[in-house]
Formats: structure tokens, sequence, C-alpha cells
């Protein structure tokens, strides 16, 4: 009986380490799990969704796949500090793309200092390919703009300021608006439109998404196929479509198409990165924007 008793305290003494183990085990296992998340987190925020570029491709009125188009390419919030290899692969991309037009809707840099890097990069692309720019906020307060205006007319690019000019491709001709900042510069849509003539689309460029609700009632008779924006990176960090982080001039828009009302407009998440050096759940992007051609 005695034997019978200490075999049975025998099995309790091991009963216990094993359970001490399997705690340890779940720890470590709980630890872990989380240890994989952070890594995979600060894996997509710092590397994949800031080097990564996404591209979108858009198709307005009629055109389709299979028709013949006018590509128009939006570049947004550059916010080029120096040229990496996803610079360099951004520009052959494009380059490979051969859009009739780019347009850069502001903050492609962020200081004068940068204009050397600016004019390396635009010298990058195909010369042939007109390009045109607007100003975001960080130009406004940072960068001269007759310097600005210098480098981009070197490279076949217009900078506008509350301005309109009309490009010919054909029988197509597509009239590109460029509005000033919101936030930091003088948006005035009425002035740009003091330039523009008729054409068989209208593209309006303008930084600050909010400024859309504020000349939509200026709009009347003129007709506007696309508003193109930026200035939110989609948030920069945003949770499940929650972007608690937006700069003032960002209104209720955070990123994509809103197409209530008219005319519509898509914002741009952009591609550069300012004050923190991070993007989660908001991945880089360029968009192409087609027009049927009118042969």
């Amino acid at each position: 009986m005695k034997h019978r008793m200490h075999s049975h305290c025998g099995m309790n003494q091991n009963l216990k380490p094993n359970t001490e183990v399997t705690r340890i085990s779940r720890r470590k296992f709980i630890w872990g799990g989380i240890g994989i998340i952070t890594a995979a987190t600060a894996i997509d925020s710092f590397w994949y969704e800031k080097f990564f570029i996404e591209l979108n491709e858009f198709y307005m009125g009629d055109a389709g796949s299979s028709t013949q188009n006018i590509k128009v390419l939006q570049v947004s919030d550059l916010h080029l500090r120096s040229i990496r290899s996803r610079h360099i692969e951004l520009v052959k991309l494009i380059n490979q793309i051969n859009p009739e037009l780019i347009l850069f809707t502001g903050d492609v840099i962020d200081n004068n200092r940068n204009l050397k890097l600016l004019d390396n990069f635009l010298g990058m692309f195909r010369p042939e390919i007109q390009k045109t720019a607007i100003l975001g906020n960080w130009e406004c307060w940072k960068v001269h703009p007759l310097e600005l205006l210098k480098v981009y007319q070197k490279h076949n690019c217009e900078l506008m300021v509350n301005h309109s000019f009309r490009y010919e491709f054909g029988n197509t001709s597509v009239a590109i608006s460029g509005m000033d900042d919101l936030s930091a510069g003088n948006a005035d849509f009425n002035m740009a439109m003091e330039f523009y003539k008729q054409s068989t689309y209208h593209v309006v460029m303008t930084h600050c998404p909010q400024h859309r609700d504020i000349f939509q009632p200026q709009i009347k008779d003129i007709p506007v196929d696309l508003v193109l924006s930026g200035h939110t990176h989609g948030g920069q960090v945003n949770l499940l479509g929650f972007a608690p982080f937006r700069p003032t001039g960002s209104g209720r828009y955070v990123s994509g198409w809103y197409r209530e009302g008219a005319p519509p407009m898509y914002v741009s998440r952009g591609i550069g990165t300012s004050v923190i050096p991070l993007r989660l759940g908001s991945r880089a992007e360029i968009s192409i924007f087609n027009f049927k051609k009118i042969v």
C-alpha cells in the first residue's frame, strides 16, 4: 500500500513541472507571435508600403482598354530628399508607359536645398513627355518659386499657379488648370479660369482636396472632367480606413475616388512621407487616367 502511495506521489511530482513548461511555452508562443506581428508591421510600414509603389489605372468616360487613349499620369507628394533605386525604377516605368502628360500635384520637394535633386530626377524622364506641376504647401513654405520654375522649364514642365493651359495631341485637346496651394498659398479658381480655353477634356490640379468644396460652386458653365489632388498621403497611417492624422487642407478627404457631386476627384496617396518616415495602411502610388483619343 505504501508502495502504491509512493507511486501516486511520484505522478503528482511529475505533473507540476509539466504544467509549468506548458505555461512557459504558451507565454513564449504569445510573445513570439507579438514579436512577429510587430516585426511584420515595421517591415510593412518602413519598407514595403514606402518603397513598393502601386500603379493604378483608370478609364474615364468612353475610354477603355481597347480604345486609343490619352494617358495622363499623376505623381503626387514625392517629398524628394534623395534619389534611390525606387525613384530610378519609377522613372523607368513611367518612361515605358510613355504618357502624354505627367502631372505633379505638389510637394515634389520640401526645401530649396533639394532643387538640384529635382533637376537630376526630372532629367531621367524622356524629354519629349509633357509635364505640368503645381505647388504644394512645402514648396510654398520652403522653396524659392523662381528657382523652382527654372528647374521645371528646363525639363519640359509647366509650373502653374492659378493658371490654365491647353495641350494638343492630334485632334484631342486637354486643358490642365493648376491651382496655388490652399493651405499655404492663395488658391484662386476664378483666376485660373480666366486662362481656360475650351478643350476636349479638362483636368484641374489642386494640392489640397478640400479646395474642391470651395470651388465647386464657382464652376458654373465650365466643364471639368477630373480633379486631381494629393496632400493627405492617404493618412500616411491608415488603420482600416481610419486616418487619425491628416494635414490642414485635407477636409473630409483621405484617398481614392470621390464622385458625389461634380466633378469627380481622385486623391492620391502619393509617394513620399513627411514628419514621420513611415506608411502603414497607405501604400505609395502613382495613377494613370485614360481619356479616349479623338481619331
